[in-house]
């Protein structure tokens, strides 16, 4: 199972100071608002959607998800398992 990583995708944003208007505007949205429903997990982002944010964002696309086994790491190193 995946899941996008918003929590991530905001940090990004915010320590390059890419706007959320800029965003949306990437992904062929009209202003900030839609991007930040997005962001907050209220619209699901379409596939199509990745590989334009980790372009903006300079990640890769597979940084841009939680795998299963990814959370299992995460939560070891946050001593949450």
């Amino acid at each position: 199972m995946e899941r996008v990583n918003l929590k991530l995708i905001k940090q990004r944003r915010e320590k390059m100071n890419i706007s959320m208007q800029e965003m949306a505007e990437r992904i062929g949205k009209k202003n900030a608002s839609t991007w930040l429903k997005y962001e907050n997990g209220v619209y699901a982002l379409d596939a199509n959607h990745i590989p334009i944010i980790a372009d903006a964002l300079k990640i890769s696309k597979e940084d841009l998800y939680f795998f299963e086994e990814n959370i299992a790491k995460t939560e070891m190193k946050e001593g949450v398992i």
